[in-house]
C-alpha cells in the first residue's frame, strides 16, 4: 500500500469534512434565527434574549464557529434545542432505522442492477438489452418521491396489502426499500452494462476465446474482475449516500430514521441536530470513498502501480 496515496486521501477527507461543517454552520445561521423558530410567536424580547444567551447565539458567528470546532474535537456535537439532549444521542436513536432501510435498498440495488447490466451486455443488441435500457431510463426519469406515492396509492390505499407508513415489520420496510433501491439499481445496471461491453471487446477476451476457455469462465474469471472498477465506484457512491439519499423516502413513508429527523430539525432550526447529521453524511461519504480507492488496488494492481509512479514523479 502506497503510504503517500493513503495520506493524501486522508488529508483530502479531513478537508472535505471541515468544508462541510463550515458550510452548514454558516448557512444555518444565515437562514434564520433559531430563537424565533423555537419560541412561541408571542415570546417577549427578554425570552428571546435569554434563549440566545443560553445557547451562545448572542456571540459572534466566528466565536460560535471556533467553539463548535473545539467541541467536536472533544466528541461533543452540541445539544438539541428541542429536547435538551445531546445531539449525538438523538441521532444515534434514529440511525438503526436508516441503516435498516439503506442496507435493504442496497441489497435490492445489487440484486437487480448488477445481473441486469451483465445480461444486457452479454445480449447486446437483443430485446433483453433494449428492455434493460428502457428500465434504466424509466428508473432515472421517475423521482423517488413520486414512485413512493404511486406505491402507496396502489398497495396501501387501493389493494390494502401494505402499511403506508411507520416501521415495525418486514411489510413496513418493503415499499420504502423498493422505492429507494429502484432508481439506484437502474444506475448500477447502466454502468455495469457499459463497463462489461468495454471489457468484452478487449483483445485479451478474444485471446481467451481463441484458447478455448469456456464462455462462463471467460465471463466470470476475466470479464467481471476487469469490469468491476466502474461498478465499484457507483456502488460506493450509493453506500456513501445511504443516509442522505433516504431523506425523501423517509419523509414520504414517515420512516423514523435520520432522514426524517433531518427534515424536522431543519424546519425547527435545531442547529446541533442538523450539523451532526450533515457531519455524519460527510463522514460516511469520505470513508466509503477511501474504501473504494483502496479496493481499486485490490481489483486491479495496475491502479496502485500507476499511483506509485505518479508519486515518484
Amino acid at each position: 500500500m502506497n503510504l503517500a496515496f493513503l495520506m493524501t486521501k486522508l488529508v483530502r477527507g479531513l478537508l472535505t469534512l471541515l468544508l462541510a461543517v463550515t458550510f452548514v454552520f454558516i448557512v444555518l445561521r444565515a437562514s434564520g434565527d433559531p430563537a424565533q423558530m423555537m419560541l412561541a410567536d408571542d415570546a417577549s424580547a427578554d425570552a428571546i434574549a435569554a434563549f440566545r444567551e443560553r445557547w451562545g447565539l448572542d456571540r459572534s458567528i466566528f466565536h460560535q464557529y471556533l467553539t463548535y470546532l473545539a467541541a467536536i474535537l472533544q466528541g461533543d456535537f452540541g445539544t438539541s434545542f428541542r429536547d435538551g439532549r445531546p445531539a449525538l444521542t438523538v441521532i444515534a436513536e434514529r440511525l438503526p432505522a436508516t441503516l435498516e432501510l439503506g442496507v435493504s435498498a442496497l441489497l435490492i440495488t445489487l440484486a437487480l442492477g448488477i445481473p441486469a447490466g451483465i445480461i444486457a451486455a452479454l445480449k447486446h443488441g437483443s430485446w433483453v438489452d433494449q428492455a434493460t435500457m428502457s428500465f434504466t431510463i424509466l428508473g432515472h426519469s421517475i423521482p423517488n418521491f413520486f414512485l413512493g406515492i404511486l406505491l402507496i396509492l396502489l398497495f396501501s390505499i387501493t389493494l390494502r396489502w401494505l402499511p403506508s407508513s411507520g416501521t415495525g415489520s418486514f411489510w413496513h420496510l418493503l415499499m420504502p426499500a423498493i422505492t429507494l433501491g429502484t432508481a439506484a439499481s437502474a444506475t448500477v445496471a447502466r454502468f455495469t452494462r457499459s463497463s462489461m461491453l468495454n471489457v468484452l471487446h478487449q483483445p485479451f477476451m478474444r485471446t481467451a476465446k481463441a484458447k478455448g476457455i469456456p464462455h462462463r469462465r471467460r465471463v466470470i474469471g476475466h470479464a467481471l474482475p476487469n469490469a468491476a472498477i466502474p461498478v465499484v465506484t457507483v456502488v460506493g457512491m450509493r453506500i456513501g449516500g445511504l443516509i442522505g439519499g433516504a431523506v425523501t423516502i423517509e419523509t414520504v413513508f414517515a420512516w423514523p430514521g435520520v432522514g426524517l429527523l433531518l427534515v424536522n430539525a431543519v424546519n425547527q432550526r435545531d442547529l446541533a441536530i442538523v450539523q451532526g447529521i450533515v457531519l455524519l453524511i460527510a463522514l460516511t461519504m469520505v470513508t466509503v470513498n477511501l474504501i473504494v480507492d483502496l479496493t481499486y488496488g485490490w481489483l486491479d494492481p495496475r491502479v496502485e502501480l500507476h499511483t506509485k509512479r505518479k508519486a515518484k514523479a
